[in-house]
């Protein structure tokens, strides 16, 4: 088959490297235009694009600015892809999904129509999940709605965050983004697949800043949860004493809350959160204008901003 690879993050990578392992045939790559990053503006590629020019393979890369471009669409239509993949990528306009002969596919990080939407990994462990999984499905007008081709689970660990979750899930994806196309293949473009039922949806929003302030006044494994669904990146945030503070990662100690929600106290010589019903020691965290660091190395630095309230 006559493959367009459509993706960006470093999440896509890995589809990407399967298929040219195993001797598909990736006409283009799409990616999005260089950008400037950092202080000195240095022009910066997407991950996509920085993994196909390692492969020094004289592969054929796009990155339009609009994908409903005329110039676009045409460059696309002369390639005369039999598919489309399409792994952590812009929507694709109607003139575009529709071009290939075996139609568009595409690769999402849950369990369809679990979180659709733009943030599944973030909003599975947020909500309590056990499990979750990718989920490969052709696309139509609505995004995230279409019809399944395969689905392959994996339970979440109460230590996954939303970073480590991440990096399984795009392991994942690509065993189940490689086994798709197989599937495609030799059904000459019709595989078996089965509807949405979207009775059974749940949304993934994009996660903004506004999003990440932290709810102390929640049980505390809700809070555990909304930390770690969190983590790396947006990253929960709480104010203390005017300040800022990221909260990466953090520890149930199952000690009922002595004096209310919402306060970062030392409590038993530990660096601890109360929410509704229990503390949660914190273990990792970054205060505004400072890196990231574990709470003992914080706390050696900063051990005067937080009351103390309990010594065993």
């Amino acid at each position: 088959m006559n493959i367009i690879f459509m993706g960006t993050p470093e999440f896509a990578v890995p589809s990407l490297n399967i298929l040219l392992n195993t001797n598909h045939n990736i006409s283009a790559v799409v990616t999005a235009p260089d950008k400037p990053k950092g202080r000195g503006l240095k022009v910066a590629y997407s991950d996509i694009k920085k993994f196909a020019l390692e492969q020094n393979n004289g592969i054929n890369i796009l990155q339009p600015d609009k994908l409903s471009d005329k110039n676009f669409v045409n460059e696309i239509k002369s390639l005369d892809p039999d598919l489309i993949i399409v792994v952590a990528f812009r929507i694709l306009p109607k003139e575009i999904y529709r071009i290939p002969k075996y139609g568009s596919i595409n690769l999402h990080a849950s369990i369809l129509p679990k979180f659709r939407g733009a943030a599944p990994i973030n909003w599975a462990i947020i909500t309590g999940e056990k499990e979750t999984g990718v989920t490969t499905f052709f696309l139509e007008d609505k995004v995230d709605t279409g019809n399944i081709i395969q689905q392959n689970y994996i339970d979440i660990s109460p230590e996954d965050d939303a970073g480590i979750l991440h990096d399984k899930l795009k392991e994942l994806g690509a065993l189940t983004v490689y086994s798709t196309v197989n599937m495609i293949d030799r059904s000459g473009g019709r595989p078996t697949v089965s509807k949405q039922n979207d009775f059974d949806a749940s949304p993934a929003p994009k996660i903004f800043k506004k999003d990440c302030l932290i709810d102390w006044e929640q049980q505390s494994d809700d809070v555990y949860n909304f930390i770690r669904g969190l983590a790396p990146f947006p990253g929960a945030y709480t104010i203390h004493e005017g300040k800022s503070i990221k909260i990466f990662r953090t520890e149930k100690i199952h000690k009922d809350s002595l004096k209310g929600p919402g306060r970062l106290l030392i409590f038993d010589d530990k660096l601890c959160a109360s929410c509704l019903d229990e503390f949660l020691e914190v273990k990792e965290l970054q205060l505004e204008g400072k890196k990231r660091m574990n709470a003992a190395d914080f706390l050696a630095g900063h051990y005067g901003i937080f009351k103390k309230i309990y010594s065993s």
